[in-house]
C-alpha cells in the first residue's frame, strides 16, 4: 500500500486548498480512506474520513469548510480546505484501512488507530 500527498503551500487566512492523495497497491474502493492533521505540538487528529459507499464525517473544526471527496477511476482521495485559519497549520496525513470503515455510534471512525496506511504527509501553512 502506497500513498502519497500532494498540494499543500502556504496561503493566507481566507485562502483555498485542494490536498490529493494518490494510492496504489490495493483495492482502492474497498477501502476505508481519511484525512488528519498534526500541528505544532499537538496530537495527530482526524479531519475527515470517507468509507466506500460515500459515508464521511468531519472534525467539528473544519465543518462547512473542508470537504473530503474521491475518484475511485484515478484510485485518488481529496480534501478541499476552504476558508483556512491560521489554526488550520499543520502536517496532513493520508490515511487508509482495509475494508469498512470503524463505526463508533454509527458514525465512521476519525480515530488514528483505526487506520493501518500512512502517506508521508504534506505542509499547510497559513497565515494571518
Amino acid at each position: 500500500v502506497q500513498l502519497v500527498e500532494s498540494g499543500g503551500g502556504s496561503v493566507q487566512a481566507g485562502g483555498s486548498l485542494t490536498l490529493s492523495c494518490s494510492t496504489s497497491g490495493f483495492t482502492y474502493s474497498s477501502y476505508c480512506m481519511g484525512w488528519f492533521r498534526q500541528g505544532p505540538g499537538k496530537e495527530r487528529e482526524g479531519v475527515a474520513t470517507i468509507d466506500s459507499d460515500g459515508t464521511t464525517a468531519y472534525a467539528e473544526s473544519v465543518k462547512g469548510r473542508f470537504t473530503i471527496f474521491q475518484d475511485d477511476a484515478k484510485n485518488t482521495l481529496y480534501l478541499q480546505l476552504n476558508s483556512l485559519k491560521p489554526e488550520d497549520t499543520a502536517m496532513y496525513y493520508c490515511a487508509a484501512d482495509s475494508g469498512r470503515c470503524t463505526r463508533y455510534g454509527g458514525r465512521i471512525s476519525r480515530n488514528r488507530a483505526d487506520f493501518a496506511y500512512w502517506g508521508q504527509g504534506t505542509q499547510v501553512t497559513v497565515s494571518s
